[in-house]
């Protein structure tokens, strides 16, 4: 019963449709945030002199807010991707089910 279930829902094109825009969706994700996360890596190790100038009359440096703004943006793909997960994705997702289930 199990394999006939697990190959109703492979068949399903809701499935295929689930599994390709999840698939894209996350790549996406990943390459936005390795641009961000490596670019920043990259001007730690190319332009220190970049990072380091003074923001103002104290003591930060650029360096300091652009590694927070690292830090949110990583926050707030995280609370897209998830929003997208929990409705779109799991709108399919229980599509699937219901179809395969019937």
């Amino acid at each position: 019963m199990r394999d006939e279930l697990g190959d109703r829902i492979r068949a399903n094109p809701k499935y295929q449709e689930l599994v390709s825009k999840r698939n894209a969706y996350g790549w996406v994700m990943t390459a936005m945030m390795m641009i961000v996360y490596y670019g920043y890596i990259m001007l730690v190790a190319f332009d220190k002199e970049f990072l380091a100038q003074k923001t103002g009359a104290g003591v930060t440096s650029l360096g300091i807010p652009i590694g927070l703004g690292v830090i949110l943006f990583t926050i707030i793909i995280t609370g897209v991707y998830i929003r997208r997960a929990n409705t779109e994705f799991d709108d399919l997702k229980a599509q699937v089910i219901k179809e395969a289930t019937k």
